[in-house]
């Protein structure tokens, strides 16, 4: 069942940027507090960034300074700018909405030259 959709992803060269969306499926229901996750194959499911209802921001360590969360309430939509991209930034992207636990199927992101 699909509940949010990431968009995106692709193949970038180390050095770029990207930057993925997180929107609710028909824009049925509001977006509150929202976690991005990433998974690389044969790793651990990753928290990477959070924004709460109220636009209070945190990240992990690895992308700190680098990724920067954001949201646009008229729009729904919750963004996530990725800058300076690493080849171990490469895994699938994931958004979760925290009260309701909904969740997307994913954008991948392939950090390669």
């Amino acid at each position: 069942q699909v509940q949010l959709v990431e968009s995106g992803g692709g193949l970038v060269q180390p050095g770029g940027s990207l930057r993925l969306s997180c929107s609710a499926s028909g824009s049925i229901f509001r977006l509150n507090y929202i976690r991005w996750y990433r998974q690389a194959p044969g790793k651990e499911r990753e928290l990477v960034a959070l924004i709460t209802t109220a636009g209070t921001t945190n990240y992990a360590d690895s992308v700190k300074g680098r990724f920067t969360i954001s949201r646009d309430n008229a729009k729904n939509t919750v963004y996530l700018q990725m800058n300076s991209l690493k080849p171990e930034d490469t895994a699938v992207y994931y958004c979760n909405e925290v009260l309701q636990n909904y969740w997307g199927q994913g954008t991948r992101v392939t950090v390669s030259s």
